[in-house]
């Protein structure tokens, strides 16, 4: 019997918001604030009460601190964490959220992952957020955690690096495969915190689970948005005939578009899949066909959302010449995964790290092997191996 957790992020996911939707879901607030205070920092309380958001009663989290502190490193942060003397799971869910964190933001600012400086996120309300998440898990017994696509929002948001996009760099890079998308709403929907939870938590993406429900719960947003509730739903409870992991259920809906083409060059068609590429599609190739009268040629594909497939469309026919694209729905079940980052002759390589493989990416390879005059598959497997051994380590 595995019991699993559904995060419907229609209106985004933030830490805070998280945490509520699962106190609103049963989790015992008292058995919660006794797992978070292990951890060795003071000056902190946790609230929770029943508010209304669009019309819809949500639980909304608080963490009041008396210190201002927000500048820990995530090494300072991970041996919070280890000192706390956690249950495994729950220490081993609060390790992976703020490694994911230190991974994408080490390379988005181009320093080790240990010597990340958290701003907002190493303020004892961050820190509390993300640890009362996991102890919330804890609480609730959950195994497994899967989410909707989600909400970004968009306009701008200020940071410790001054005012930046919605949504934020280190958003985008934690959500890399995710299905996300930005809405009208000139705020941030979903926060650093509240994807890297969904990274380094989640077992996979898509509509709710076959599952017997037991309960579920809202967490609500600091803010009233016009036209929808800001609320972060969750649903727990046990699913249905024991089924687990990506391929549970059903899968991510996608769209696949595809279109014959016997008369582009090669430089054409690696064009029209760049472009695919660049405005939304989530993947994107050719495969060679012979058409009617022996005719050789290629057909393009792409992979979207149903929401990005007109324009994925439009830009597919352009680029290819093609007199006609045709479509069809598909289904599609993506492992969670997270980033980290190694050394390579002391060159900084990202890798991707999914349940049971480890990949080095290709840009960073490929630039270490131009500086260092390695193979670029000695880089990749010196890469690869490098993370293997710091995770046995």
């Amino acid at each position: 019997m595995t019991r699993a957790a559904w995060f419907h992020c229609f209106s985004g996911i933030a830490g805070d918001m998280a945490l509520g939707a699962l106190l609103d879901a049963g989790a015992d607030v008292d058995e919660v604030r006794t797992l978070v205070g292990r951890l060795p920092v003071d000056g902190w309380t946790l609230t929770a009460e029943a508010t209304l958001r669009g019309g819809i009663a949500g639980t909304d989290v608080k963490v009041h601190a008396t210190e201002h502190h927000h500048h820990r490193t995530a090494g300072e942060i991970l041996a919070m964490v280890d000192a706390a003397g956690f249950p495994d799971r729950l220490a081993r869910r609060a390790r992976a959220t703020f490694e994911a964190l230190a991974a994408v933001e080490g390379r988005l600012h181009g320093v080790p992952p240990a010597e990340v400086h958290f701003h907002e996120v190493g303020a004892v309300d961050s820190i509390v957020d993300v640890v009362g998440t996991c102890a919330a898990l804890e609480v609730l017994d959950v195994d497994e955690v899967s989410s909707s696509a989600v909400a970004l929002g968009g306009g701008t948001v200020d940071s410790a690096h001054g005012t930046i996009p919605v949504p934020a760099p280190a958003t985008v890079a934690l959500l890399d495969g995710a299905p996300a998308h930005g809405t009208g709403d000139p705020v941030e929907l979903t926060t650093p915190t509240g994807a890297a939870l969904l990274a380094a938590l989640g077992s996979g993406w898509g509509p709710m689970p076959a599952m017997v429900v037991e309960a579920t719960g809202y967490g609500a947003g600091d803010r009233d948005l016009d036209g929808r509730p800001n609320l972060l739903q969750v649903v727990v409870g046990t699913l249905a005939d024991g089924a687990s992991g990506p391929g549970a259920g059903t899968g991510q809906p996608l769209v696949q578009l595809a279109a014959n083409v016997d008369d582009a060059t090669g430089e054409t068609l690696a064009h029209a899949v760049a472009r695919c590429l660049e405005v939304g599609a989530r993947d994107a190739w050719v495969t060679p066909i012979v058409m009617k009268k022996g005719r050789p040629a290629h057909v393009v594909s792409a992979l979207c959302d149903p929401s990005d497939a007109a324009v994925v469309a439009d830009v597919l026919t352009a680029e290819t010449g093609s007199l006609g694209v045709r479509g069809h729905a598909v289904e599609r079940w993506s492992a969670a995964r997270t980033f980290d980052v190694v050394e390579v002759d002391g060159h900084r390589i990202t890798v991707k790290v999914t349940a049971g493989r480890v990949k080095a990416e290709h840009d960073d390879a490929a630039r270490v092997a131009e500086a260092t005059g390695l193979p670029l598959r000695e880089v990749v497997a010196r890469a690869e191996a490098a993370w293997r051994a710091g995770d046995d380590a």
